[in-house]
């Protein structure tokens, strides 16, 4: 009988760049991101997939990162809240409505927020406020009362961009 394979090498392309790292088979996605790759916008939240503060996006869907095993990733596209403004670092139009509707404050939930609007605005590029609240339904924030952030989101989709 063989032993259990306990790493394995991975090639994901994350935020544009074609990445090949040996990952422990057992490692999450939020960490291989985090401590492997050093992309710390991907916030740890509370580990069991309920508050979305680990939320990217695989392959275009938003997947809660704590969920997701980094093995699970290979082959894949992965963005990262990093990855939104790419390489001109301008900010997109739903990270501009963040600011300009005042959709943060301790700002701990913010990426995740915006990689699942990101995500809903790419499928639905205007969004009514019911069709945000059910995107972000996953996404918990202890500080803003949600409706500046579905606010956000809502006018990011009527100026006609993610």
């Amino acid at each position: 009988m063989s032993e259990p394979t306990t790493s394995r090498t991975v090639t994901v392309t994350i935020n544009g760049t074609m990445v090949e790292r040996e990952v422990a088979t057992s490692k999450l996605l939020v960490h291989f991101l985090r401590d492997d790759l050093d992309l710390t916008g991907t916030h740890i939240g509370c580990d069991t997939g309920n508050c979305g503060a680990c939320t990217v996006q695989v392959g275009g869907e938003a997947v809660k990162s704590c969920m997701m095993l980094a093995v699970q990733a290979d082959g894949l596209d992965v963005t990262t809240v990093e990855g939104l403004a790419g390489d001109s670092g301008v900010l997109t139009p739903l990270q501009r409505s963040f600011g300009e509707h005042h959709a943060l404050q301790c700002g701990y939930c913010t990426p995740g927020m915006l990689m699942s609007a990101t995500a809903l605005l790419e499928h639905t590029p205007h969004p009514t406020e019911d069709e945000v609240k059910v995107a972000l339904q996953g996404n918990i924030c202890r500080c803003t009362g949600y409706w500046n952030i579905v606010e956000a989101v809502v006018a990011a989709g009527k100026s006609g961009s993610a």
